[in-house]
């Protein structure tokens, strides 16, 4: 009888946004039926795969810089050590990546990671092509395993794939393909799945989430009731609601596709987080028009508005790209209008910068990088001070905290609030794991302090 073969490890760096957390978490499904289990550093790793953003500035350069410090590993491993390179630079960079750095084995775009098993195939025989950078996001969902590991309370869930809105700035058309959405039927079933494995708060995902439709699984139900035969975001948030789970939340959306029904769901759906991030990028019509957003600030406030008058304690996230082509005095004002018309609870803002290949990059009227350092700062200075202020007032309240990790001090654990707030608890190991009622005591710009509620409410009977 043949000895069992040793296990292989596994170390996947992830980079960017949810949709590559999620790419991630189900590479290592696809390659755990192959004798792979996840380690915690690249040099315990037999495979190392990175997994690529290229939103981010000089995205593509900080890639090639770790893969120099894995070459340096992969000689000491003797040549056994495989990378790997997955996700958007991939897609984009592919053929340059393998050219540029040859101790790279692997290229594989967000749609064609399910073929890697095949793919490490062909690397141990030494045949066939190992660059995989193909459209094909029907073809792998359906081929990825129907189980997956769970190793939180909490876990991402992809319903939609790629983007048709060709704003100016961004590549993701390029890198994800165009906007696919997963049956409903697929989705309900990975829903069911994970919360049978314990998770507590769902998300659903997409680089344009709100843009889902799908066939209903069923016209009629319970009842009687009837259901249209396709459904929006907001049919498919009620149904997973059924599920069962305590939270639920999506991201990231497109203000073009904030659909009625969408913000009915947030007024009708307990458990649907009052937490919107909803990207507008800039306030000046002008720029919004450049960025061909497809809508004015004018339409994305009069959004906002109709959200909280269906979910009066909605809090709002945003993001925003300052020194735009073009972008004068003037525009940048508009922008920090519309900031100050919102109050964001967060919000995340960036310098312009080119990306190869998108409409923007070839703009005339760039702006000069003194001038975005400094609109930069004015507006993250705006910004910081409207995260205080709503921090700030939660201070006093109890809030439901959902604790996924351990803190750096002995039983400390941290969480995050409905309005995505860090907070974290002291002697709250217990705590791990669980959503909890926690009294808001402290407030800083970037988290919360609580304690549980019921120890604060034995200190108070205590010093009565």
């Amino acid at each position: 009888m043949s000895e069992p073969k040793p296990p292989k490890g596994l170390f996947i760096k992830t980079y960017g946004c949810q949709a590559n957390v999620y790419d991630s978490e189900r590479m290592r499904d696809v390659l755990a039926p192959l004798g792979y289990t996840p380690v915690d550093s690249a040099e315990a790793a037999d495979l190392v795969v990175l997994n690529t953003c290229h939103i981010r500035e000089k995205a593509t350069e900080k890639v090639f810089s770790e893969l120099g410090r894995l070459k340096d590993m992969k000689q000491l491993s003797g040549g056994t050590m495989r990378i790997a390179v997955a996700g958007c630079v991939a897609q984009a960079e592919g053929e340059e990546i393998m050219r540029r750095q040859p101790a790279v084995d692997m290229v594989v775009g967000p749609q064609s990671y399910h073929r890697l098993p095949e793919m490490i195939a062909r690397l141990s025989r030494q045949t066939g092509d190992v660059l995989e950078v193909d459209f094909a996001a029907e073809e792998k969902f359906d081929a990825l395993p129907k189980s997956r590991q769970v190793s939180g309370p909490s876990a991402f869930l992809a319903v939609q794939e790629g983007c048709d809105k060709f704003c100016t700035f961004c590549v993701v058309p390029y890198t994800r393909g165009a906007e696919f959405s997963r049956s409903a039927d697929a989705i309900m079933a990975e829903a069911r799945e994970l919360a049978s494995k314990g998770v507590r708060e769902i998300v659903l995902i997409g680089q344009n989430v709100n843009a889902w439709h799908g066939a209903s699984p069923a016209i009629g139900g319970g009842g009687g009731a009837w259901r249209p035969p396709e459904w929006r975001l907001g049919d498919l948030i009620r149904h997973v609601a059924q599920v069962g789970f305590e939270r639920i939340r999506y991201m990231t959306s497109h203000p073009r596709d904030m659909s009625d029904d969408l913000i009915e769901a947030h007024r009708d759906v307990e458990t649907l987080s009052p937490f919107l991030h909803l990207p507008v990028q800039a306030g000046s019509d002008r720029i919004l028009k450049a960025m061909n957003r497809q809508h004015t600030a004018a339409d994305y406030l009069r959004t906002i508005e109709r959200v909280r008058k269906a979910r009066p304690d909605i809090a709002f996230a945003s993001d925003f790209i300052v020194g735009f082509p073009g972008e004068g005095d003037r525009d940048f004002d508009d922008t920090l209008a519309l900031v100050k018309a919102v109050g964001f609870a967060q919000a995340y803002s960036f310098k312009y910068s080119p990306r190869p290949g998108t409409p923007a990059a070839g703009m005339q009227l760039q702006v000069e990088e003194a001038v975005k350092e400094e609109r930069l700062a004015r507006l993250q200075a705006l910004i910081n001070e409207q995260s205080q202020a709503f921090n700030t007032a939660t201070v006093g309240r109890k809030l439901p905290v959902l604790f996924s990790r351990v803190g750096k001090h002995a039983k400390q654990v941290l969480g995050y609030s409905p309005y995505m707030q860090s907070v974290h608890v002291e002697n709250g190991a217990h705590l791990f794991g669980r959503i909890a009622e926690i009294e808001i005591v402290g407030a800083s710009m970037t988290s919360l302090s609580g304690r549980e509620g019921t120890t604060a409410m034995m200190s108070e009977e205590a010093s009565a």
